[in-house]
Parts: C-alpha cells; structure tokens; sequence
C-alpha cells in the first residue's frame, strides 16, 4: 500500500513541476497599472499600446511589485539625436532615487547595450572602464552592435540565483555572477534629455 502511494504523490509531483511557467504581461497596453513614479518630474504616458516616458531630467518608472527569480522581455524604442536607456531589475526604490542592476541601452559608438551597469553605487560591472579596455573591446566582437538604433529591440535579462545574463534581440551581451540583490523592482528610464521620447512596449515577466 505504501509503495502505491509514494507513486501516486510521485506522479502528481511530476506533474506540477512539468507545467510551464507561464508569462505574466506587465503592462495591458492601456493602462499604468501596476507601475509608479517616485520622482517629482517627469511623465509617463499611454499611447498607441505603448509606455511613453517624457522629461528633462533623469527618472525611472518602476513596477509596484517586486521580484525575484525571473525571465523579463520588453522592447524598447530610442529617439532620435543624444539618448541612452535601461532596464533596472531587482532595484530598490526611493522617493527620488532607484538604484541597483540596470540593463545598458546605449546607441553610442561606445556600443555597450546589453552591459551590466549598477545605477546609483558600484557603476559597470560587465563590461567595465574604461570604454577603450580589453573588457570593453571584448565585449563589441562578442556583441557585433546587437542593438538596431532606429528600430525596436526587445531585452530579455533572466536572473536566477546570482547569475544574471541579459540578452539584446536573441544575442547573449552579458552572463555574470553577483550577489548584492535578490530581490527588487523592474523599473524603465527616462534618460533626462529635454523634449525626448522614450518608448517601450511587449512588457512581461515569467517568475521563476
């Protein structure tokens, strides 16, 4: 009788740990739902489907929830003239401040979207300074300028444990060990150019 019972608990254990994660979108195309702004400036709109951030100065538009083990995508669209991006993922927030991992969207020659940097403390973890270093030149051969500056480019940053390894339209750019956060918020940013548009849509999250 027990052997009968360990394989059913067997077989019903199989059975939840096979089912597949599912997505959870983090934006409903309509809606700020679920995302905040703790700064005083700076404006997040929804237009055509998309989050739409305006300002002249820095600002991050964070999610409310926050999150731990998980595969994250989103696209993002540049403007046109001087601009730079990120992703924050398991940041902190406070009023006026978000801090912690960002995923890099940089349109410069430097060509370092998809690096590592860590907003608001230790700055570039992968690759790092200066932009002419054996990092950095290792970093663009292995890259080969994955981000398309005047189209969209979906992210995908999959952290699980202290590995973190974030990903620029299918091409892996960064795959590094660290474990100063565990835990935190997803945020969009607003890099501070006046009268600049900053686009994102696709927005989802599969928890881990």
């Amino acid at each position: 009788m027990k052997m009968y019972i360990l394989i059913f608990a067997s077989l019903i254990f199989s059975s939840f740990i096979s089912q597949p994660l599912k997505w959870v979108d983090l934006f409903d195309g309509k809606s700020l739902e679920g995302w905040t702004n703790p700064y005083d400036h700076g404006e997040a709109r929804v237009v055509d489907g998309e989050i739409h951030l305006v300002a002249d100065e820095k600002f991050f538009l964070t999610t409310e929830e926050t999150y731990s083990d998980f595969i994250f995508e989103a696209e993002v669209k540049l403007p046109e003239g001087k601009s730079n991006s990120g992703f924050m993922f398991r940041c902190h927030v406070e009023p006026n401040k978000v801090y912690g991992y960002q995923a890099e969207v940089d349109p410069t020659e430097r060509a370092w979207s998809g690096g590592l940097y860590d907003e608001g403390r230790r700055k570039w973890l992968h690759p790092q300074k200066p932009d002419d270093s054996p990092s950095g030149d290792e970093f663009r051969a292995k890259t080969k300028g994955a981000l398309k500056r005047h189209d969209w480019n979906k992210y995908r940053i999959h952290a699980e444990g202290d590995r973190l390894r974030i990903y620029v339209n299918d091409v892996l750019c960064t795959d590094y060990r660290d474990d100063m956060d565990a835990e935190g918020h997803i945020a969009l940013q607003h890099h501070g150019e006046d009268g600049q548009v900053y686009k994102f849509r696709n927005i989802r999250i599969q928890e881990l």
